[in-house]
């Protein structure tokens, strides 16, 4: 049997098959691939695959005891009754690669078992002749007949390929390349070139249909594929995008255009990388692209910041948060695996430093509570290896302006913000996915300090009107629907990003809340301890309450309020430096996954979770007119340490400029000051000193520590082509800058920033308080 350590190590060992004859090198695929799908030859004996094992053979038998195996059947599940719903067809063949992933796995009830595999085999004829073939045409979803059921058939046809006739492969394989003969184009469609993750995973269907069909030119397309070939690298998966779908130089990872979807379609493009790369790695199909690099990078510059404690964070997962069988920490288990299989093909650096994150998020997380037998087998042989360090918990900021997200990371929590605008989506729905996902885009917070808040039944339960961080306006809204396949909806707002320096940041939304007169310019201050929450501007003329919501937890913890204070007991400290203090709800929700989600591949069941919540928000009344609010949110902070608090000073808060000062710990022991200039103007302006000032609008944070000025300016606009920084505190020696800002030293030192162009990236200077000499 195969040992839990060598099994990490034993995909990238496998010799090169460019120099076996032709049928031993398909053999050596088959092989490997079968291995990857089911684990190989583990010891179901060792009780680390107990549970997998037990959950593989619950779901198998389920599947089994309920299929339709009579000789008049015209379905083989009476819930996938295949009258016309694309998504019963590949519904089909997933479950039925369940039963064949138990067939071939040592210690299920069927392993081996020749009743089960006459069935499972039945059930491809069966689905070949009635429901998906050559000579079908596409109703419904084209995902389910180019990518769910053709995966999902060659995945099968793999694992049970010495079972299969000739004659079953040659029909299976016809049916395949009717509907996926090649990654680059959509078939339903003409001349529409396939991007990101739907590349991704046809190019894998490919490559398995090569590997089941032994046609070296399947293969060939399929690695040619992945670098898009075809069309001279334009859609290619290794390079860096500037707009639509892909990877971009920040880290992010946009879908469908317009959408944030790193913790989504960017985990399914991985997954199939990780798996095609593993596959041909080796062989005389290996992948030789030399910008592979780009998505080996992309493993700690876009995945990782959005990870926490094995967890994919849900500000990155856009409607697929509605899927009652796709949580965060499904995604997550997802995405460390995927990082674990690439560890293995790649070189160092990258294969050790992979091996350390995903020991760090495995020990820390759920990965093994739900994982399948094959993903334990990894995660196992990682575990065992004592040579590997496992990662701890990260700490920085991440500003991700190409796709509206903000990331900010301690030791102890997270905190990420969802923002919109003109460029990316408030929210994606569609397809009966994410009916309430109104809100979501419009500067909604996610605190992060455990593994529950949002994996226990949050998204059907929580007050979708009222979203941490939000400012809405209460009207009533109906469910969230596309009018054809899935839809996307952007705000008319040009500003949303910030600007990062030394693990701070600072972020501004300028909200044009869609369908209402609402406005708003809102900001957050991200420090240590604390993130600084600011609005100013709020208008609206439409006669409906405005809210801004500062808190919306699923817990039934302890409240306690004190002057200008409250503490969520377990959660968080809350801090109302002006104003009056916010209104406060502790209740009961109940709700059904069904309500959000009843999409056909994806609905969720009509069970009633119940979850309780404490809510705290401001109320701005009907059509105000300017209004503010300032909240400091203190992360794992005690009582006693919310009632004390004093690390932080608001500077402006208006629909001009929005500005913080913070000292001492919040600070690391510096000086911090972070500003939005709505407009050119100045903020903290002393009676003996001049303040911070801005020849146009940006965002500017400024820390002093150890005799050094780190200025970070950035245009989360993309209007703006230069801006002048002039500050408060003498500065005589420019240390580094970026090659768009130069520096005039002095007194009051001036910081121009070339942002033409710059897409809302952050660009940093560095000045020593010495004089020179």
């Amino acid at each position: 049997m195969t040992s839990r350590r060598a099994f990490l190590g034993g995909l990238a060992a496998v010799p090169l098959l460019g120099s076996r004859s032709g049928q031993d090198a398909f053999s050596e695929l088959r092989a490997k691939a079968a291995a990857l799908f089911t684990g190989g030859g583990i010891d179901p004996d060792d009780p680390v695959f107990a549970a997998p094992v037990a959950r593989l053979d619950a779901a198998a038998r389920a599947h089994r005891a309920a299929m339709d195996v009579s000789a008049g059947r015209t379905f083989l599940w009476p819930d996938l009754p295949l009258t016309g719903v694309s998504g019963d067809i590949a519904g089909s063949y997933q479950r039925l690669r369940t039963l064949a992933t138990a067939w071939a796995s040592p210690g299920t009830s069927t392993h081996g078992d020749e009743a089960a595999a006459r069935e499972i085999l039945g059930g491809l004829d069966f689905l070949y002749e009635r429901a998906y073939n050559e000579a079908r045409r596409e109703t419904g979803n084209w995902w389910h007949w180019e990518i769910g059921a053709p995966r999902a058939l060659m995945d099968t046809a793999v694992i049970m390929h010495d079972a299969i006739s000739a004659g079953q492969r040659a029909a299976w394989i016809r049916a395949v390349d009717r509907f996926c003969p090649n990654p680059d184009r959509r078939t339903n469609l003409t001349d529409f070139a396939e991007t990101g993750a739907n590349r991704a995973d046809k190019a894998l269907i490919v490559a398995l249909r090569g590997i089941v069909g032994a046609d070296a030119g399947k293969l060939a397309l399929a690695r040619d594929g992945l670098s898009d070939t075809r069309d001279a690298g334009k859609h290619t998966l290794f390079g860096h995008v500037t707009s639509g779908d892909g990877f971009y130089a920040d880290g992010s990872f946009i879908q469908h255009g317009v959408v944030a979807y790193t913790g989504s379609y960017g985990v399914v493009l991985l997954q199939s990388l990780a798996t095609i790369l593993g596959l041909l790695g080796g062989s005389a199909w290996e992948v030789t692209d030399p910008a592979v690099r780009v998505v080996l990078d992309a493993v700690e510059n876009a995945y990782a910041p959005w990870i926490h404690d094995g967890l994919m964070m849900d500000s990155v997962r856009g409607r697929a948060v509605s899927r009652q069988f796709n949580r965060d920490d499904d995604a997550g288990r997802d995405t460390v695996d995927a990082i674990l299989q690439l560890a293995a093909g790649a070189g160092e650096p990258y294969a050790t430093r992979f091996r350390q994150l995903a020991k760090g998020w495995i020990r820390r997380g759920r990965f093994l509570d739900a994982a399948n037998v094959a993903a334990t087998a990894r995660a196992a042989a990682l575990l065992g290896d004592a040579a590997v360090a496992a990662a701890p918990r990260p700490r920085g900021h991440r500003v991700f302006a190409a796709m509206d997200r903000i990331v900010h990371r301690r030791p102890s929590w997270s905190f990420a913000i969802s923002l919109s605008s003109r460029r990316i989506a408030m929210y994606e729905c569609g397809n009966g996915e994410n009916y309430r996902a109104w809100y979501q885009g419009d500067g909604a917070t996610y605190l992060h300090l455990d593994l529950d808040h949002y994996s226990a039944g949050y998204w059907p339960t929580v007050d979708s009107y009222r979203l941490a961080g939000t400012t809405v306006d209460t009207r009533h809204r109906d469910p969230a629907v596309s009018v054809g396949g899935t839809g996307t909806f952007r705000p008319a707002n040009a500003w949303a990003g910030g600007a990062t320096a030394g693990g701070y940041g600072v972020a501004g939304l300028d909200l044009m809340a869609a369908g209402t007169s609402l406005t708003a310019r809102k900001s957050w201050v991200c420090l240590d301890d604390a993130v600084v929450c600011l609005g100013a501007g709020i208008t609206s003329s439409d006669g409906r309450p405005i809210e801004t919501v500062v808190e919306n937890r699923a817990t039934a913890a302890t409240l306690t309020t004190g002057d200008g204070w409250a503490h969520l007991d377990g959660v968080a400290g809350y801090v109302f430096p002006t104003g009056p203090a916010p209104r406060t709800l502790q209740e009961r929700r109940t709700g059904t996954w069904l309500e959000i989600n009843d999409g056909p591949s994806t609905r969720g069941t009509a069970d009633p979770v119940t979850r309780d919540y404490t809510t705290l928000w401001f109320d701005h009344g009907p059509d105000p007119t300017d209004a503010t609010y300032a909240y400091i949110l203190l992360p794992a902070a005690t009582r006693e340490r919310t009632r004390d608090f004093d690390g932080v000073e608001i500077l402006a808060n208006t629909g001009d400029a929005q500005a913080v000062r913070a000292r001492g710990r919040s600070a690391g022991g510096g000086e911090l000051l972070a500003a939005i200039f709505w407009t050119p103007g100045e903020v903290g302006r002393a009676p003996e000193a001049g303040g911070v000032s801005a020849s146009a609008p940006c965002a500017v944070l400024i820390r002093r520590a150890a005799g050094r000025i780190t200025v970070a300016v950035s245009d989360p606009s993309r209007t703006v082509a230069t801006t002048t920084i002039t500050l408060p505190h003498p500065a005589h020696r420019l240390i580094e800058a970026d090659d768009t800002v130069s520096v005039t030293t002095g007194d009051r030192p001036r910081v121009t920033v070339n942002l033409a162009g710059s897409a809302g990236r952050t660009h940093t200077a560095v000045l020593s308080t010495g004089r020179k000499g």
